[in-house]
């Protein structure tokens, strides 16, 4: 069993409000300055970027969950993660299909660009991409392990676009691997105020926006070796593997 530092919400440049140097490289080289093994890319309703940073990121040994952060009809935000560039795919083609269509003409809401490993813009993605999908989160949660993906319900511990914030509880019919934390709390506290047993995961993220931001709240993931079937099996308590918040 080996402890792998992991920090599975960062966004990229192609979110509206992230900044516009987190760039695929820059993401990696501040994720390798923090000590970080394991990285999840989480824009906001796409995938698109998710790619490139993790080629970039396998070249420093670093291992990329390719994802995203969904905001579901009831505005909740959860994250998605996906094993190959097939489930991958087919994911952005439900998002694209799903999502609200609002306008960013010329950036109104922030730009929102598709790059490649040298910063090359490759497209804009021309309608806000916060805008919440027209399906719920149990539809999308399903959707998800149809793929064979992760799904963590985001940030549960804050006001805005928290789970407990937007509906008040867990829906019964609603399947997850984990639930992500953030901000300056602990595990304990979480624990207490939303009556979460033990035998739910928490996983510690930073929800970087910012280059300073990654790493800067992270997991340790004790697993036999780097594997997207490692961290599904640690997220829920299998094989001996688990998450621990230090």
């Amino acid at each position: 069993m080996q402890k792998f530092r992991a920090d599975l919400h960062i966004h990229s440049v192609l979110s509206p409000c992230a900044d516009l140097e987190m760039a695929p490289l820059k993401i990696v080289e501040q994720a390798q300055k923090a000590g970080l093994h394991i990285i999840g890319i989480t824009d906001h309703n796409s995938t698109l970027n998710a790619k490139v940073i993790r080629d970039l990121a396998l070249e420093k040994g670093i291992l990329t969950l390719t994802g995203v952060e969904i905001t579901t009809k009831e505005e909740v935000h959860c994250l998605a993660f996906f094993d190959n560039d097939e489930a991958l795919d087919t994911f952005q083609q439900y998002l694209e299909q799903h999502i609200t269509r609002i306008s960013n003409p010329d950036g109104h809401f922030g730009y929102q660009p598709v790059v490649d490993k040298e910063e090359k813009v490759l497209e804009l993605v021309p309608y806000y991409l916060t805008s919440a999908l027209k399906k719920g989160i149990s539809s999308v949660q399903k959707y998800v392990y149809d793929l064979g993906g992760i799904f963590i319900p985001a940030h549960v511990n804050r006001p805005l676009n928290g789970l407990f914030s937007h509906l008040g509880f867990i829906p019964k019919d609603l399947a997850f691997d984990a639930m992500g934390i953030t901000g300056n709390t602990s595990e304990k506290h979480v624990r207490k105020q939303y009556d979460l047993d033990d035998n739910i995961s928490l996983v510690y993220n930073s929800d970087s926006h910012f280059l300073e931001q990654i790493g800067t709240r992270y997991s340790v993931f004790n697993i036999h070796k780097l594997s997207f079937k490692e961290v599904k099996k640690a997220l829920n308590q299998q094989d001996s593997c688990f998450v621990e918040i230090i």
